[in-house]
Order: structure tokens, then C-alpha cells, then sequence
């Protein structure tokens, strides 16, 4: 099969596209063919081994995974002895991030428990799109940020790959959602369901007056602790997304900064469970949730698609595809 194959931590430069062995599926694994993958911050963090906390996970020297890709969607083409749930033909997607990565590939073994069955009104490219950005904003707005029904949520860069769904996922929960985003992407974070839209470049969130119950911060280039001015008593503040340096500082002094019955600020791993995994699914087949595409590249070209999303001015999801039609 073809993959996309890195050995050194670097530049998307450094991707190769080359001949790699067909994987083997275990007795309880999937060999999936895959049609899309989307590019996520994920990858480029393990691209470029950075922040340095990467290094002790992906390892020190070079990268332990040589093949990137965290979000999947296929068909499977091959099950396991202990597989029940799926067969030969069926349309899957998923998240491979605590399996091993590997989805900037043709094909790719993957666990059972790490996909779910595509619904019918979703292309292949759209669920690509929508594993690891969903998990992440669900994850951030309703386990770690405590999200409910008739709380105020503010989402900066809303108009991105994890704050598009923030914004739907918020709605879905019952929220009062206020996006932030540039100029152009205004209308997209409007037509996605924000209640409220503040364009950063003409107004400062920080300087607005409003408070909210919950910051989502996937853009993170300002100190957290600048946020406290805007977030009510008891308050929360999760960030997902940004500068290494803010993420120290949250991962760092944001426990000693919140206080036991008022102010939090959080950070968190992302956990793509099976449990996540299927609410985000239920949200899909409701049509509560749709994924927002920026541009597909074709796997030859993902170190293209790779500088695209390092420049940050995509809104919505990067993908690459690897089969044609379906």
C-alpha cells in the first residue's frame, strides 16, 4: 500500500510517500481501506515533535509512529476472529489516536472499539472530518467545562476545526453560545447557530463586559488568567488549542489559580472513548452536528495540506482522500 511515512521530527518537508506493508489485523482489529483522514493539531505536533511534552510520548530521538493521522473513514476490508460488530463492506469512521495513529495511509488496522458505523447521509470526507475536533469540543464543553442547558459559553476561534463543532455541540446542549472569530468567518460561525458573533479584529471579547459560565479557548494566544475578567464567579475557563506556551502556563498554574469555589482553569487530554465516540454519531444522525470542510488534498499532496493548516486561515476541516468516488 501507499503511505505517507515520516522517520525525523521536522517540516511536512520531510513526508514521504512511499511503499509500506499491507497491515495484518489482530484478532480483535479492523483492516480498514481508507477513503479519507483529516489533518488535525495533533499531527503536527508529532510532525514536529513540539511542544517538547510530545517527545516523552512519541519519543525522545524520533518519532515512534512513522505513519500520521488520527480521524479515519473507510470501509472494512478485513475483521478479526473476535469481531462481531462489523464486516467486510461496512462504512466506518473513527478516532486512532490511543491506537497507534496511522491513517495517512491507504490502509490501516484499527481496533473495534475506536470506530463506529458512518451514517448514510455522510460522505466519506465529511466523517474524516469529524472524530477528533468533535471529541475534543464535546469532551472540553460537557465533561471537563460542565456545560448545561441555559449557561452562557464563549468559543474562541470558533470558526476552526474543533470550534465549528463547539459551536453546534454547545447549541445542542441547551447553551447560550457567543463565538469569536475573524472578519471573514462571521457568517459561517453565525449560520453554524452562535447566538452571538465578536469579530477580534474589531472588538476586544476580553473588554465587552458580558460574562460567561464557560471559556472554550481553542485558540489560545492570550494568558488565561486574562480571561478570569469575563467569566462569572464560578466560572470556567478549558483550553483545547493554541500556543505550547499557553498551554504550560494552563497545565502549570492553572490549578494554583482556580479556587476551590469559584474560578476554574483546565486543560485536558483528549480521550477519545466509545461512549464520546457514539454521542458525537447520535448528534450526526440527528442532524444537530455537521462537519464544516476548508479544502481536500490528495494524499500525494498532504505536505501541502499540512502547510495549509499550519497557516491557520482555513474554516473547517482539512482532509485528505485516498479513494475516488463512494
Amino acid at each position: 500500500m501507499q503511505a505517507l511515512i515520516y522517520t525525523t521530527y521536522g517540516s511536512p518537508d520531510g513526508l514521504r510517500l512511499q511503499e509500506h506493508a499491507l497491515p495484518t489485523p489482530n484478532d480483535d482489529q479492523v483492516l480498514i481501506r481508507i477513503h479519507a483522514a483529516s489533518v488535525n493539531a495533533g499531527d503536527r505536533h508529532l510532525l514536529w515533535g513540539e511542544p517538547f511534552m510530545v517527545r516523552l510520548m512519541s519519543g525522545l530521538r524520533r518519532p515512534k509512529y512513522s505513519i500520521l493521522g488520527s480521524d479515519v473513514a473507510g470501509r472494512v476490508a478485513a475483521v478479526g476472529r473476535n469481531i462481531t460488530q462489523f464486516q467486510p463492506g461496512d462504512a466506518v469512521f473513527g478516532d486512532l489516536s490511543d491506537s497507534g495513529f496511522g491513517a495517512f495511509a491507504e490502509y490501516v488496522a484499527a481496533p473495534a472499539q475506536a470506530l463506529v458505523a458512518k451514517p448514510a447521509a455522510l460522505s466519506f470526507a465529511q466523517a474524516a472530518a469529524v472524530p477528533s475536533a468533535a471529541l475534543t469540543a464535546l469532551q472540553g464543553l460537557r465533561d471537563v467545562g460542565g456545560l448545561g442547558a441555559g449557561q452562557k459559553v464563549l468559543i474562541n476561534g470558533a470558526a476552526g476545526g474543533v470550534g465549528t463543532f463547539a459551536v453546534q455541540i454547545a447549541k445542542a446542549l441547551g447553551a447560550e453560545v457567543t463565538g469569536v472569530c475573524s472578519t471573514r468567518n462571521v457568517e459561517l460561525v453565525r449560520n453554524l447557530g452562535a447566538d452571538h458573533v465578536i469579530d477580534y479584529t474589531r472588538a476586544d471579547v476580553l473588554q465587552s463586559g458580558a460574562r460567561y459560565d464557560l471559556v472554550l479557548d481553542a485558540a489560545a494566544y492570550r494568558s488565561f488568567w486574562e480571561y478570569r475578567r469575563v467569566l462569572t464567579p464560578r466560572g470556567v475557563y478549558v483550553l483545547v488549542g493554541g500556543s505550547g506556551r499557553n498551554l504550560l502556563q494552563v497545565m502549570t498554574l492553572g490549578r494554583l489559580r482556580s479556587r476551590r469555589d469559584g474560578q476554574q482553569f483546565r486543560t485536558f487530554l483528549k480521550q477519545a472513548t466509545s461512549e464520546r465516540l457514539a454521542a458525537i454519531n447520535a448528534l450526526l444522525e440527528a442532524g444537530k452536528v455537521m462537519p464544516l470542510i476548508d479544502r481536500c488534498y490528495p494524499l500525494p499532496a498532504a505536505a501541502e495540506a499540512l502547510r495549509y493548516f499550519e497557516a491557520g486561515h482555513g474554516g473547517g476541516k482539512i482532509l485528505l482522500t485516498m479513494q475516488e468516488g463512494e
